[in-house]
């Protein structure tokens, strides 16, 4: 493909034959495209010697890098998204894309979204935390948002098979690296903004800068109107607002909210009316239904169709999820890895307890380390036992992450063991549990590993508790 066909580009570049496309200079060939990327660590223009060395036929960069074959660009993450995605021969302009931000939320939002587009008729690709989705076909993630390559690839794919629509989980981090740069979406949900992340944009407002930008790129917005910066986020947005709330006056309201062990109930209020009984317990499941829900309807799906999607849902992995076991205490694996996460499960639980709330978590490795304590605190006075362990401590040391927690920990009286191996720590709390306990494994979710200093090893939480449970059979 000539270099003009990939970016509006004239002059001596313009009829250069381009074989391929990177931003990784290892993967560089004859006649590739380099692309300078400057990134949070390493700065892609300090490889453009190597790229040439290699046989890359022109470099995309912000500066002259000294190849003698730099074009120079003004952002080289907007000219590497335009040129993957007319590599793939824009792919996502055949998709109706649906587009999912916020802090909690998006994997459950996008897992109901896509059983109702299913539902509707739809072949539908998912892409986001736990894995992505092609109709049934998984194909194996590695983080929230592809690069603008991969997603590109992953678009291709989703239409050659088929696929009418696609539904995707939007970080912060790939709308601040302009991953989806130049995609339309014909919805973009804003879930909710809570702390996280801040190794990485510092402030919140930047964290919500980030987030906005999806809302640049979709015809419609569909917003949580409960959330403490909506009105940040939807100031100035040019595309139509939908706003939800379960508290107050919006477009739709949540009404006659019924919390159940096993889910809630709720009506959904506003142009449509609907029933809503869902598997899933907890003021957070009413928010990513309302979402779905209103979202699908933006759509064009018939309330019917959302209705008997939403309903006949049985839950999603590593979202306040049951592992079923003999004894009579409840064993629940959830994903809530930031302070509003941890607390809405914590919340969600107490409401139902009979017996004593058992909370297990740790806290991420080279990641913000302010949250660390404040997740210490909010563990220690909505729990009545505490184990602080391991989550994936990557390059530091676990005891240190440990630390920082237990300086939250410790503003409360609530009982607490420390057990730095995740493992020898759900045994322990298998083990001592007692009638009508609620064992809360949280921060892992869906992960089926768990990333250490040298290595990343299998860890599946359900696979611990089952050995747990038979355990305890034997004794």
């Amino acid at each position: 493909m000539l270099l003009k066909d990939l970016l509006n580009v004239k002059g001596d570049f313009a009829n250069i034959e381009i074989k391929g496309i990177t931003a990784d200079s290892r993967q560089v060939e004859e006649g590739y495209a380099y692309i300078c990327i400057v990134g949070a660590v390493n700065d892609g223009h300090n490889f453009a010697l190597s790229a040439k060395e290699k046989g890359a036929a022109v470099i995309i960069a912000e500066r002259e890098t000294g190849s003698g074959i730099d074009l120079l660009v003004e952002d080289t993450h907007a000219a590497f998204a335009k040129m993957t995605a007319n590599w793939f021969n824009n792919p996502s302009k055949s998709l109706k894309l649906i587009g999912v931000t916020g802090t909690n939320g998006k994997t459950s939002v996008t897992y109901m979204l896509k059983n109702i587009l299913e539902a509707n008729g739809e072949k539908v690709g998912l892409i986001g935390t736990i894995q992505n989705m092609i109709g049934d076909e998984i194909v194996p993630t590695e983080r929230t948002t592809p690069s603008c390559y991969e997603l590109n690839a992953l678009f291709r794919t989703m239409v050659d098979k088929g696929c009418t629509a696609a539904v995707m989980e939007v970080s912060s981090h790939a709308l601040d690296q302009k991953r989806v740069y130049g995609i339309d979406f014909e919805v973009g949900i804003f879930t909710n903004l809570t702390q996280d992340h801040l190794d990485y944009h510092i402030t919140m407002e930047n964290y919500l800068e980030a987030k906005k930008k999806l809302f640049s790129m979709c015809k419609t917005a569909v917003v949580n109107a409960d959330d403490l910066w909506c009105d940040k986020l939807i100031n100035g947005l040019k595309c139509k607002v939908i706003k939800l709330s379960a508290e107050n006056k919006a477009d739709y309201t949540a009404e006659n909210i019924d919390y159940r062990a096993d889910g809630v109930n709720f009506t959904l209020c506003g142009k449509e009316k609907m029933q809503l009984n869902m598997s899933t317990g907890g003021k957070f499941t009413v928010y990513n239904a309302m979402s779905a829900a209103v979202s699908a309807l933006c759509f064009g799906v018939s309330p019917e169709i959302v209705k008997s999607a939403l309903c006949s849902g049985d839950g999603i992995k590593g979202r306040a999820e049951v592992v079923k076991n003999p004894f009579d205490f409840t064993v629940i694996i959830d994903y809530a890895h930031t302070p509003d996460g941890l607390e809405n499960i914590l919340n969600t639980f107490n409401e139902l307890k009979k017996g004593r709330v058992i909370t297990l978590f740790g806290c991420g490795g080279d990641r913000d380390k302010t949250k660390r304590p404040i997740m210490g605190e909010i563990a220690a006075l909505k729990s009545d036992y505490l184990i602080v362990t391991s989550d994936n401590p990557r390059s530091e040391e676990p005891i240190s992450i440990i630390e920082d927690i237990l300086v939250g920990v410790k503003k409360h009286n609530t009982e607490y063991t420390v057990i730095e191996n995740r493992v020898e720590a759900i045994k322990f709390a298998i083990k001592n549990a007692r009638k009508d306990d609620i064992i809360i494994l949280a921060g892992k979710g869906h992960e089926t590993y768990q990333i250490l200093k040298d290595k990343t090893i299998h860890l599946d939480e359900r696979e611990v508790v089952n050995e747990a449970i038979k355990e305890r059979q034997d004794v």
